[in-house]
């Protein structure tokens, strides 16, 4: 299939419809999503088969659950909802899906986004860290964010409170600055709240995103997911500051089994927003001064003063 941000007015006549609705149905999943498709053919086909064809494929409680839920879903209001939210959609097949994103095992099978992906984007690296950031920590998100974006790097990252926001906030100083946020709720609902301007500004000079259906809400059984697109959307994922137990890490968790690179930013041996990274940069993690640190070791071009 080809493709491409579908316009709704078309969306009826393919497999669009097809793809929203399994992406909204309890218990399916990426994987599960995939399998149905392999073995069917195509999404249409997997959603009209009887329960016992599809049991076959994914269990009788699931195909039950599945044959359940698709009696009270109405295809032409999901395409609504699309088109009255002002969002775009990428399937996985579409030749528009992040190149990096597409390689990853059981890659989302729809995007929800707002703004534009363009092919610059296809350098990219994530800045992530802690949501309750120190100052120290916020100027150097921002101050990471702002040197890589001068590089012509996109800076990804989640858009969360601390460091996420002021990695956004650090390339979009820049000028012509590009930068991606993963939602890990629908892409209708904003948050934290206080982002609103943020999110806005981010669609004008880059992309909001998410894999979660319209109206889902933040709930944070979501978040491991979206740390999944993060990585996968970057070719190295950066942690900034991060307690041992801090999301982030799950984010480098996913980095390594993608084969992404992961660096840290070291910081003051008492403070606990240290412990993550210093404990990353034990294992192995490239430490990072500098934004050079991170594009020698992704063979990305560093580019001088002279020739910015």
């Amino acid at each position: 299939m080809v493709l491409f941000a579908l316009e709704v007015k078309v969306m009826l006549s393919g497999e669009v419809p097809y793809w929203l609705a399994f992406n909204k149905a309890p218990g399916i999943g990426p994987k599960r999503f995939y399998k149905l498709v392999e073995v069917f053919g195509d999404a249409r086909t997997a959603w009209e088969a009887d329960v016992k064809e599809l049991a076959g494929v994914i269990g009788k409680k699931i195909a039950t659950d599945l044959v359940s839920f698709r009696r009270n879903l109405s295809l032409e209001e999901e395409v609504e909802q699309v088109e009255k939210v002002g969002c775009k959609l990428l399937l996985a097949t579409d030749h528009n899906y992040p190149p990096l994103l597409k390689k990853i095992i059981d890659p989302p099978p729809v995007l929800y986004y707002k703004g534009e992906f363009r092919p610059e984007d296809q350098m990219t690296v994530a800045v992530i860290g802690s949501r309750r950031a120190t100052p120290s920590g916020l100027a150097t998100a921002m101050e990471l964010a702002a040197d890589l974006a001068v590089q012509g790097i996109t800076v990804v990252s989640g858009l969360a409170r601390g460091i996420d926001s002021a990695a956004h906030r650090g390339a979009l100083a820049v000028k012509g600055g590009r930068t991606i946020a993963v939602l890990g709720c629908g892409i209708d609902r904003i948050y934290p709240p206080e982002n609103k301007e943020l999110m806005e500004k981010i669609t004008f000079n880059g992309v909001v995103c998410s894999e979660f259906p319209l109206g889902t809400r933040p709930f944070p059984g979501n978040f491991p997911a979206r740390n999944r697109v993060i990585s996968g959307l970057s070719l190295g994922v950066t942690v900034v500051e991060a307690a041992e137990d801090s999301g982030s890490l799950i984010t480098v968790e996913f980095a390594l089994e993608q084969g992404r690179e992961v660096f840290a930013i070291p910081g003051p041996i008492d403070r606990q927003g240290s412990k993550g990274p210093h404990r990353l940069i034990k294992q192995g993690a490239k430490l990072v001064e500098e934004v050079n640190d991170i594009l020698e070791t992704l063979n990305l071009p560093f580019l001088s003063a002279e020739e910015l």
